[in-house]
């Protein structure tokens, strides 16, 4: 079976041509940037607010592949990202920043439990909260400390008179205050349309635009319900307050039972006994039912983002699926199909979601389905990313 991800990068050049034009770095004749949108959008791209000079957030969010990160980097085979060195590695797949504008803030709900908040393991609570984490993080940009980070955007002639324009005289002058400022700034570029535009086949079919297909149509009825997989029961933000369209996630937390990516703990040189207890991990979230639970994904774009699941572990979309069903009658569906082997054991086997991961009896061509109306998640600018 060809891999989604290698497929995928011998697309980049005639691909992602079209969407560069989108994300150009600024030129030297760029207009002045007026919003915080503008900043951010600067911030995000540049490479001086790591310690080396040679890694930005664009390096693991790129907007060429769903702002997710291209990079298959050897045997990782894109499940985790290179740090700022050069040479680190982390331990958990970097999510794609798409859609993620319309995550609510991290909170402890009286009957969904844990809700929201970003990263993984939800321990930023807000958006502009976790822009603080990757630039800090001694394996991704490195910077040791806020008033290094500042310093970098004191080098630059365009940020000493953007800041001080769109929030303050003397802003760059006060650390917190300048760092506060950065942080508003990108979660202002966040939450533009070059990160949500809505355009996916689905939501243009919504729109009365274009019309799914058969086999798409089949999927959606099984993906949404009740008697078909039941897949919105995790994956549909329908009802959520405050939101408009579907975020595909209802921004809870599960453990389904992910075995460790063994082959990212050897190669990023963390010690294989070593558990990542997820949410359980979260200090916002003290309680041992947490224990081994991970934020429920997007699934927008999710056709043009493996590897999946927290750690990267399986890099085909199909596999994640067939990972989900395991616990039912699906003929195949207890071997993971790309080592042939039964499923690993869980890397937390407390607190695995069982009773959700029961689903009716599915069929081959089931899952078919269901992938073929994932593919009509994928933003209209990635549509060229698709497998044929």
């Amino acid at each position: 079976m060809t891999r989604v991800r290698s497929g995928r990068m011998h697309l980049c050049v005639a691909a992602f041509a079209s969407v560069a034009s989108l994300f150009a770095l600024r030129s030297a004749e760029a207009e002045p940037l007026r919003t915080s949108a503008d900043l951010g959008r600067a911030l995000f791209g540049d490479r001086n607010l790591s310690l080396s000079r040679k890694k930005n957030c664009i390096s693991c969010h790129s907007p060429e592949l769903a702002f997710t990160d291209p990079r298959a980097l050897g045997d990782v085979q894109g499940a985790v990202s290179r740090g700022g060195d050069g040479h680190s590695l982390g331990d958990r797949n970097s999510p794609t920043l798409g859609y993620a504008m319309m995550t609510p803030p991290f909170h402890i709900a009286a009957e969904e439990g844990a809700v929201g908040g970003m990263f993984w393991d939800g321990r930023a609570r807000t958006m502009a909260d976790q822009v603080r984490d990757p630039l800090l993080n001694p394996i991704e940009m490195g910077m040791p400390d806020e008033e290094s980070v500042v310093a970098r955007l004191r080098e630059n002639a365009d940020y000493r008179a953007a800041f001080p324009a769109i929030f303050g005289a003397g802003v760059l002058a006060d650390t917190p205050k300048a760092f506060g400022a950065l942080q508003k700034a990108v979660a202002a570029y966040l939450h533009t349309a070059d990160f949500a535009p809505f355009d996916s086949k689905y939501d243009r079919s919504l729109r009365g635009e274009v019309a799914l297909s058969q086999n798409e149509a089949r999927g959606r009825d099984l993906f949404f319900g009740t008697e078909g997989a039941g897949c919105s029961r995790c994956h549909s933000s329908a009802g959520i307050a405050g939101l408009r369209d579907n975020a595909f996630t209802n921004f809870r937390y599960f453990n389904l039972g992910v075995p460790k990516n063994t082959a990212v703990r050897r190669l990023n040189g963390s010690d294989t006994q070593r558990v990542d207890n997820g949410l359980g991990q979260n200090p916002a979230a003290n309680n041992a039912s947490f224990d081994g639970a991970f934020k429920v994904p997007t699934l927008r774009n999710v056709a043009v983002t493996a590897p999946y699941m927290h750690n990267g572990a399986f890099q085909e979309l199909r596999t994640a699926i067939l990972f989900h069903l395991r616990f039912s009658d699906l003929s195949g569906a207890k071997i993971n199909p790309e080592t042939g082997a039964s499923w690993r054991s869980p890397e937390v086997d407390v607190n695995v979601a069982t009773a959700d991961l029961e689903f009716p009896r599915l069929s081959g061509s089931d899952v078919d389905a269901i992938i073929a109306f994932l593919n009509t998640l994928t933003d209209k600018r990635y549509e060229p990313l698709l497998a044929n």
